[in-house]
Parts: C-alpha cells; sequence; structure tokens
C-alpha cells in the first residue's frame, strides 16, 4: 500500500490544511495520508482529519516513544545539551507506519504534480529524493570534522545529501537492530560529531548514507534541462492553472521554507503579509471553504523585511503564542 505521510500539530494547521488540499487536487480525495503528532498540540488538527475519511493519526505511543529514544541518543543533544530536541523527529515512526510505500513531504508543501515517477523509482532504489540540499552540506553534516571523510567518501556527501522535507521510502528500511547499530556508531564510534548540530535532517541522512541505502535524487540525476527547483526561495517560477512550472518543466512540490508558521497564521487571520507564492498558499488553504480566504483591509508588509523580528512579534502577539 502506498501513501503520504506527514507531521504536524495546530501550530502549523494552516499550512497542513494547504497541503491536504493540494493532494486533494492533484492526487484525488481518497489518497491515504498520515499524519504523524509533533508533540500533544493537535486539538484543531484532530477536528480536521475527523472531517477526512483519507487521512488519519498516527496515535501508536509505543512506536513514538522508540522514536522518541532513538532521536534522544542520535542527536548531538546526547552530548552537549544546549540543543533541544523537537518533535520533527516523529516522522521516522512512518519507517514501521501504514504503507509499505510512502512520501513523506513537511507540512509547509504543496504537491504541484502526480506521484507516480517517485513511487517507480522506489522500485529501484529504497530512497528517492527531489531537492538540491548537495549543494550546501554544511547544513546537514559538520565539514570542519576530519571524520566526516573517514565516515563518508567525499563522492557520497557530493551527491547523496538531501532535505528531510520530501523522500519518498519503505516501510521496514530501519528495524531495531539496525537503529541500535547506528546508535553505537554514533556514541561509542563518536561519529555524533559528524551531524550538524541541531535538528533530525542531519541524524535522517545519516541514518540512510551510514546504512549504505543508496539514495536517489532527481535534481541530481535528472538532465537540467527536465530538472526543477522546489523552493519559495526561487523567484522565476511560472505559475499557470495554480500549478507551478520552473522553465517550462512542471514542479514536483513547493516548499515554503523558510517562512514562519506565526506568517501563515497571521496571513490566514486578515494580516496582510506578503511572502513568495502567497496567493498558491491561499488558493490551496481555502481550496474548499473558499468564502473564508482573508480580504486583506491593511497596508501589506513584506515578511522579510528589515522590521521582520518586530513584525513577527507583534504577530505572536496578536495569536497569543508570545507574552
Amino acid at each position: 500500500m502506498q501513501g503520504i505521510c506527514t507531521l504536524g500539530n495546530d501550530v502549523v494547521y494552516d499550512q497542513l490544511v494547504a497541503l491536504l488540499n493540494s493532494i486533494d487536487a492533484i492526487l484525488g480525495p481518497e489518497t491515504p495520508v498520515c499524519v504523524f503528532p509533533f508533540d500533544e498540540k493537535l486539538e484543531r488538527l484532530t477536528a480536521e482529519i475527523s472531517r477526512r475519511p483519507n487521512v488519519s493519526l498516527y496515535d501508536n505511543q509505543e512506536i513514538i516513544a522508540q522514536w522518541d529514544e532513538f532521536m534522544a541518543g542520535a542527536s548531538p543533544a546526547s552530548i552537549n545539551r544546549q540543543y533541544r530536541i523537537y518533535g520533527g523527529h516523529r516522522r521516522f515512526c512512518a519507517f514501521t507506519g501504514p504503507f509499505e510505500q510512502f512520501v513523506y513531504m513537511d507540512a509547509d508543501t504543496l504537491l504541484m504534480s502526480p506521484l507516480d515517477v517517485i513511487f517507480k523509482k522506489l522500485d529501484e532504489y529504497d530512497c528517492v529524493v527531489y531537492d538540491f540540499q548537495f549543494l550546501h552540506p554544511e547544513k546537514v553534516y559538520n565539514v570542519k570534522s576530519p571524520k566526516l571523510t573517514q565516515v563518508f567518501p567525499q563522492e557520497l556527501i557530493d551527491s547523496q545529501i538531501f532535505c528531510s522535507g520530501f523522500y519518498a521510502t519503505k516501510r521496514g528500511v530501519f528495524d531495531q537492530d539496525k537503529c541500535q547499530w547506528l546508535l553505537s556508531n554514533l556514541q561509542e564510534g563518536g561519529e555524533v560529531e559528524v551531524l550538524y548540530p541541531t535538528g533530525d535532517q542531519p541524524v535522517l541522512n545519516y541514518m540512510f548514507m551510514r546504512s549504505g541505502i543508496p539514495i536517489y535524487n532527481c535534481a541530481y540525476h535528472f538532465p537540467k534541462t527536465i530538472a526543477t527547483g522546489n523552493s519559495v526561495t526561487s523567484s522565476h517560477f511560472e505559475e499557470k492553472d495554480h500549478i507551478l512550472y520552473d522553465k517550462g518543466n512542471r514542479l514536483t512540490y513547493l516548499h515554503y521554507i523558510g517562512i514562519a508558521p506565526c506568517v501563515m497564521q497571521a496571513v490566514c487571520q486578515g494580516e496582510n503579509i506578503d511572502f513568495p507564492y502567497r496567493d498558491l498558499f491561499l488558493y490551496y488553504r481555502y481550496l474548499h471553504e473558499p468564502e473564508k480566504r482573508p480580504i486583506f483591509t491593511t497596508p501589506g508588509v513584506d515578511y522579510n523585511a528589515n522590521s521582520r523580528p518586530s513584525l513577527l512579534k507583534r504577530i505572536l502577539r496578536k495569536l497569543n503564542l508570545s507574552r
């Protein structure tokens, strides 16, 4: 059984609704989706999922606890307590989740194309990705560590690194024995020093690469004439019928990386804050209830303006997320 997995809570509610609606629009409302809980802030999210028969909320607390324990041992936080472990690693529950094959998508993404090509590649590989993170290894590994090239050949560092916001893989690629072996390498073997010091993305990359699982990256292997970007930081995408194209090629997904959830919340509550591809986000967010789409009555503010810190503080106060 194939499906889509994601991760969420009430903080990313608006983003997650937009993602689910984009899946409805591109793949159909019967597409199986499993949402993994980031934390216990799930009231709005649970209500939303109850209205969608194709979407389930993962609630196997034993498996969640196992991956919490794994992350506590795998993260650099295990040796340096200044780094906090967040709930992002709970996406790892999909390795023992409901789908034999799945595509994981962050809540701050929108699906733009059918996933046939991605799933077909899973017939040949156990991990398929589509991004340009390999160009920035310093965001995944500690490139200053002399141990890094002892653990991974430079060729793999240059080609296998991927963004944890979108990847396709299979249930069972990481069982308890393999996880214990990985933890042993990280802890007793001292390999934790090769990880970028925070977040689940470095750990996920390490899990695949250290296990010798080949990673097929469409962005790396596709001809340049057909490979597309995926990030909102790319301003040249063209929109047609609520789908984005990169130099004529249809995007697989769009990642609103760098756009804080509180900005998305504020916009959905009527704050006129501009960010890249905002209208596209609002289209999918209100796909099934266009009458609720906000009408802006105040002057617009760029989310990335010089006043962004004070802007975010004001947003957080308005949303009762900060004192």
